[in-house]
């Protein structure tokens, strides 16, 4: 009787959950991803059943939760089909297994040798490509361990490998639904808004389906943000160190605390302030270097510095890849100099990055935690709108800030960054500009109407304040 009564009231969503289930079997075990009609078409789908079954379910946590869940099950056994990353993800776990620091060594060099110590390291080689093989690994500590845990329990099985780290995101996807909605709940906000996240097709297909550990990193940011509010500063440092040691990402958020410890709940800048903030915001700063520093050490050596800011470096000033502004300065380039200008470009963005982060950090309110937030997510989002590679999976961290403020402009980049796929139909991996141009005019589109929305409640906001 129960179950009957069940499936009268939720029987549209449940049709909806069922059809959410074979289009994701589809995307995850049917997919060439050199057929873009078919992914759009996926993907488009999937964004539909999510957005109704949140719209019929707006209360029922619970069964948007197991749904969420669900979803993610469905690639339980797939091996991922738009990513390669995860070959070597594989490489690097199996190369600590057996004993030997993953940042001094090359596939391509173990290869050529033939001597490589781990399973299966030419299947490996081939699924990361020549491009990846060839420089020094760049993912961070406690990246490593996730990578060595999969070894742990899969040497030898690359679809084992691939099961171990999708189990591992789907605990971090569930760490950063449970700490998101206590967030939501303190901030007095929808609590189904952590949806948006969770069952955001582009969270399950990305992370879970291509096994990006943004995923990791997102549930330490969310965490820590939680512990921060809650008043335990110290171990929100600890615990943003950690977010720091998946991806290095999170190191652009620390001027952002600086009003947070020393303004905090005053209207105004005094002495007192800097003196009751000041050391608590450098004891923050110095936990989360130190806990940096300590998951680097067992790493660390001259050779590991050299290596590891050598492929950083290249991320800078040789890759490219669904960039936006960055595309335009290289078209203005190409029409005066005549060549690419991205080395050039590439020392200067991060400066121009560097200040509007202390623009942010000195001239925006930042107070509270929620405005904390909203600083973090313009701040990255600027970062990624200057960046000359912005893979897909990027976009995991501004899509998980801003369910906690007004913004929803990544929600819809999330929807539209799969314009950027159509670089597969190309054999060489060249970029249709026209759809990455369509995916940012979308983009800033939306953007500057919630940016000039923004600034007129705050005009009209102090205007009343001031009556």
């Amino acid at each position: 009787m129960l179950m009957f009564q069940q499936w009268k009231y939720n029987r549209f969503s449940i049709l909806l959950i069922v059809a959410g289930l074979l289009f994701y079997w589809s995307f995850s075990y049917q997919l060439e991803r050199t057929d873009f009609t078919k992914m759009i078409s996926l993907w488009a789908a999937l964004f539909f059943v999510s957005y109704k079954i949140i719209q019929l379910n707006p209360g029922n946590w619970k069964l948007l939760a197991i749904t969420a869940l669900l979803f993610r099950m469905v690639f339980l056994f797939a091996i991922p089909n738009l990513s390669q990353d995860f070959y070597r993800f594989i490489w690097d776990g199996r190369m600590l297994l057996e004993g030997f620091n993953p940042y001094l060594s090359l596939p391509e060099a173990w290869i050529a040798q033939g001597d490589a110590p781990i399973a299966q390291a030419q299947e490996l080689y081939t699924g990361m490509g020549t491009l990846n093989g060839s420089h020094y690994t760049n993912y961070p500590p406690v990246s490593q361990f996730c990578y060595f845990i999969a070894a742990l329990f899969a040497s030898k099985s690359i679809l084992g490998s691939a099961m171990v780290f999708r189990i591992l995101i789907i605990l971090a996807d569930i760490g950063t639904f449970f700490f998101g909605r206590k967030l939501l709940q303190l901030f007095n906000l929808p609590e189904k808004r952590i949806f948006w996240y969770i069952l955001n097709p582009f969270i399950i297909i990305e992370l879970t389906g291509n096994l990006h550990f943004e995923a990791v990193m997102v549930f330490f940011i969310i965490w820590s943000l939680y512990l921060l509010h809650k008043g335990y500063w110290y171990w929100a440092a600890v615990v943003l160190a950690l977010s720091v040691s998946v991806k290095l990402i999170p190191l652009l958020f620390l001027p952002l605390f600086f009003q947070k410890f020393i303004l905090n709940k005053q209207k105004s800048f005094n002495t007192s302030g800097l003196i009751t903030g000041l050391p608590k915001l450098m004891g923050f700063y110095s936990i989360v270097i130190g806990t940096c520093f300590l998951t680097f050490a067992p790493f660390l050596s001259g050779e590991f510095l050299a290596n590891f800011s050598k492929t950083i470096t290249l991320w800078f000033q040789t890759f490219e890849f669904n960039a936006s502004i960055y595309f335009i300065i290289r078209w203005i380039g190409y029409q005066v100099v005549g060549w690419n200008i991205i080395e050039t470009t590439g020392k200067i963005l991060p400066l121009v990055v560097i200040v509007v982060l202390l623009g942010l950090t000195f001239f925006k309110n930042n107070r509270s935690t929620p405005q904390l937030i909203t600083g973090m997510l313009l701040g990255i989002c600027v970062y990624y709108f200057l960046s000359t590679t912005v893979h897909p999976w990027y976009i995991a961290v501004p899509l998980s800030l801003c369910i906690f403020t007004n913004y929803r402009f990544p929600i819809v980049w999330s929807f539209v960054v799969i314009l950027s796929y159509t670089a597969y139909l190309h054999p060489d991996f060249k970029e249709n500009l026209w759809m990455v141009g369509l995916e940012y005019l979308i983009v800033f589109t939306i953007f500057s109407k919630e940016i000039i929305k923004a600034y007129q409640n705050r005009i009209h906001n102090t205007l009343e304040n001031n009556l």
